[in-house]
């Protein structure tokens, strides 16, 4: 992305969760504020005209992004349950958790690339969202500062767990900023734990889901985002395995619609291109 604008993709995967708000029911995951931080002239265009995000295409989407923050959030209320108090966004791009926050004492820390950090502010400002005392934003390229330290000078306290989401973010790293970050979340303190999504490579799907797949990618490609890192299941329990994660839970694509949308009549279901990964670190 240009260090001067927000990142599109945000765009896309915010909107997309308020169709969700919208279109389907029931929803898989609800988020009351999803239409307030999103640009005014789509929220109005979902409202008055919701079929206008529901292609099949767009059902796949918007039911996977919506599911992986759902994913995120049970995990974090199990991590809060065990004593977590500190929950990191990485990549927070226009996530609403901070300002719907059910915890008086969980501390939140938003870190995203400072462009569209800005661009977030100013819609929670608009939309006249309360911003809680317990909620730091950290504005940080972790493609040229490292995440560790940029933490720690965030207030993160390094002996205490942390809880991390880190979605649609990975696909557009190279590997080794991945590991470098993965490495640095499982030195963390005993009890934290990572949520984080992985693009499955296009040579994995059938030609049909492979065509289809590929203009998605040239489509974000076009738009100066490129998707750089793909992994299956397998190399994503072993990326995070390598960097000192004991308990590893990976939802492939069929296992979070078995689990999630094992009922659902109108096609709303995640496509093959993309799952799921909660590791912890040994308590």
């Amino acid at each position: 992305m240009r260090d001067d604008s927000a990142s599109r993709t945000a765009d896309r995967v915010a909107e997309r969760r308020a169709a969700h708000q919208v279109l389907d029911a029931p929803r898989v995951f609800d988020d009351p504020l999803a239409l307030r931080v999103i640009r005014p002239e789509v929220a109005r265009l979902i409202r008055e005209n919701p079929k206008a995000f529901d292609t099949v295409f767009d059902r796949q989407l918007r039911a996977f992004v919506s599911v992986r923050s759902r994913i995120a959030e049970d995990a974090l209320r199990d991590a809060y349950a065990r004593g977590v108090r500190q929950y990191v966004v990485l990549g927070a791009g226009f996530d609403t958790f901070a300002y719907r926050n059910p915890f008086a004492d969980l501390r939140v820390w938003e870190v995203d690339h400072p462009a569209t950090q800005a661009e977030k502010r100013r819609r929670v400002d608009a939309a006249n969202l309360a911003v809680s005392s317990t909620l730091r934003y950290v504005a940080a390229d972790l493609a040229r500062v490292p995440l560790g330290p940029t933490l720690v000078d965030a207030g993160i306290d390094r002996s205490q767990p942390v809880f991390v989401s880190w979605l649609g973010v990975a696909m557009y790293l190279e590997r080794e900023d991945i590991r470098n970050t993965l490495r640095t979340i499982g030195s963390m303190a005993p009890g934290s734990s990572v949520v984080f999504d992985y693009a499955i490579p296009p040579e994995a799907l059938n030609v049909v889901a492979r065509f289809f797949y590929r203009r998605v990618l040239a489509r974000v490609a076009s738009i100066g985002e490129p998707f750089r890192t793909f992994f299956d299941g397998a190399a994503a329990e072993a990326e995070l395995r390598a960097a000192g994660f004991s308990s590893v839970v990976v939802l492939a694509p069929a296992d979070i619609n078995v689990r999630y949308f094992p009922d659902d009549k109108r096609g709303v279901k995640v496509g093959p291109a993309g799952g799921v990964v909660i590791g912890g670190v040994r308590q």
